[in-house]
C-alpha cells in the first residue's frame, strides 16, 4: 500500500488514478473506505463530478437494515455496527456489478439520511458504465473482525480500495454536527459518537493496511 497525497480540494493525482480505472469497455470497481465522518461520500461525489458519465457511485450504506428490523433484532442502539447491515446482499450486488450483462441495468439501494432509512432501487447502474465507486466503513474487514457476516468477501470483489485518512478531531466534529442535523441534541450526538461511532472507527482503522492506497483527506 502506498501513502496517498493530500488533496486540495481534489488532488489531480486522485482523479488520474480513478480515471485510469475508468476505461470504456471494461468494468472496474473502486472502494473508498474509512471511519465514520471521514468524508467517503464527499470524495465519491467529487470523483463523479470529475469523471462524469464514466462513473457511478453505489454506497454500502444502502444495505443498512431498516429501523423496524433493527428494533426486532435488538440492534437499534448500535445502528451502523457491522451486524446492522445486509452484508450478504451487498456482496451479491458487487458480484452483479463486476459482470455486467448487455442491456441490463442493475438497480442498487441508497441510504437517505433525511429519513435514516435505506431506499430500494434508487441507483441505476447501466452496463456500459466503466467504473463503479462504492464507499463504506467495512470494505476491508476480515473473518476475525466480522464473524458470521459476509464483509470478508468484499475486498476480493474490488479492483482497488482507498483508505481515507482524516484528522480525528475534524472527523468527530463532522459526526456530532451530522447527528444534530438529524434531530439529536448536542449531548445525545456526542454520546452517540463516543458510544457507537468511535468503536466502529477503531475497528475500521485496524483495516487500513489492507488498502491499496491511503489518501489524506480533509
Amino acid at each position: 500500500m502506498t501513502p496517498g497525497p493530500t488533496p486540495h480540494p481534489l488532488d489531480p493525482a486522485i482523479v488520474a488514478r480513478a480515471r485510469a480505472l475508468a476505461q470504456p469497455g471494461q468494468r472496474r470497481l473502486l472502494g473508498l473506505v474509512g471511519p465514520p465522518g471521514a468524508g467517503k461520500s464527499t470524495l465519491a461525489a467529487a470523483l463523479l463530478a470529475a469523471l462524469g458519465e464514466l462513473a457511478v457511485a453505489v454506497p454500502m450504506d444502502g444495505y443498512h437494515l431498516a429501523q423496524v428490523e433493527l428494533e426486532r433484532l435488538g440492534r437499534a442502539g448500535r445502528k451502523g455496527a457491522p451486524d446492522t447491515f445486509d452484508s450478504a446482499g451487498y456482496v451479491a450486488l458487487l458480484r452483479r456489478l463486476r459482470t455486467p450483462v448487455a442491456g441490463e441495468t442493475v438497480y442498487a439501494p441508497d441510504f437517505r439520511r433525511e429519513i435514516e432509512e435505506p431506499v430500494a432501487g434508487a441507483i441505476g447502474v447501466a452496463p456500459d458504465v466503466p467504473l463503479v465507486i462504492t464507499e463504506g466503513n467495512y470494505l476491508l474487514l476480515d473473518a476475525a473482525q466480522a464473524p458470521g457476516t459476509h464483509w470478508p468477501g468484499v475486498r476480493a470483489l474490488l479492483d482497488e480500495v482507498w483508505y481515507l485518512d482524516v484528522d480525528d478531531g475534524l472527523r468527530n466534529g463532522r459526526l456530532v454536527s451530522r447527528h444534530e442535523q438529524h434531530g439529536r441534541s448536542p449531548e445525545a450526538a456526542r454520546a452517540w459518537v463516543a458510544g457507537t461511532d468511535e468503536p466502529n472507527a477503531r475497528l475500521i482503522a485496524a483495516t487500513r493496511e489492507r488498502a491499496h492506497w491511503q489518501v489524506r483527506w480533509g
